[in-house]
């Protein structure tokens, strides 16, 4: 697997701090749902610098989509975020990884948890669901500060319908007029009555923050749940 040069097709704002890329990569043969890619970027002087994005377009689609928070102090998503434009050409590597990865042909039922930027590949794995016609159950634990930073805020309904998902936003900060759901930081409690009577053989995928990922993982162990069936993948700043 080599580095590819791949073009920038589109881009959408996603938050006031994100935005998601569509990129046009040469000889792109697909991907699994939830895995990533490499961008890499090489400054004047020679000095690189690559981190990893996570698909949140579907496993079949021949333009890749990845969603890129802006880390402040960062070296590479500022650029991305602030910086490319359509037309802009980017280094990419991939698709890697193998482990934090759903297949069409899962029957069991889905189990996913994703705090901030970390529902992109869990989007990835309800469109891939969605067009490859899997019936498997889907639900889907969104934790997010307030609504303006939700992820895929035009499109998440009409996703989670489709795949016949069960979803469930958590505020931590704030919560638009009329919210009568809960607000604040999922804690294990949160977690466990969510989790509560699910399928004992559901596959669980966990993306966002390392402490969210810990803590959500950890409470699903202590209810019961084996650590077989549950797939992490965190991120923070390098």
């Amino acid at each position: 697997m080599n580095w590819a040069v791949a073009d920038v097709v589109g881009i959408r704002e996603e938050t006031p701090t994100a935005r998601t890329l569509m990129l046009r990569v040469p000889d792109w043969k697909g991907a699994l749902a939830g895995q990533h890619i490499d961008i890499r970027l090489t400054a004047p002087d020679g000095y690189q610098a690559a981190r990893s994005y996570s698909l949140s377009s579907a496993a079949g689609d021949p333009v890749v989509a990845v969603s890129v928070e802006l880390m402040p102090d960062g070296e590479v998503s500022p650029y991305l975020v602030r910086g490319v434009s359509v037309g802009d050409q980017l280094e990419v590597i991939g698709p890697l990884g193998g482990w934090f990865v759903w297949r069409p042909e899962q029957t069991e039922p889905i189990r996913m948890i994703g705090g901030g930027s970390g529902v992109a590949p869990l989007v990835s794995i309800l469109r891939t669901h969605i067009a490859s016609g899997n019936t498997a159950p889907v639900k889907l634990l969104y934790s997010v500060r307030s609504p303006e930073f939700v992820y895929f805020r035009d499109e998440l309904a009409e996703l989670t319908d489709a795949a016949k998902a069960e979803v469930t936003l958590q505020y931590t900060r704030h919560a638009p007029p009329g919210w009568t759901g809960t607000l604040g930081r999922i804690d294990a409690a949160r977690i466990t009555a969510w989790a509560a009577g699910d399928a004992p053989d559901a596959s669980t995928y966990i993306c966002g923050p390392t402490r969210f990922v810990e803590l959500a993982s950890d409470a699903l162990v202590a209810a019961g749940v084996d650590p077989m069936t549950i797939r992490t993948e965190r991120f923070g700043g390098a």
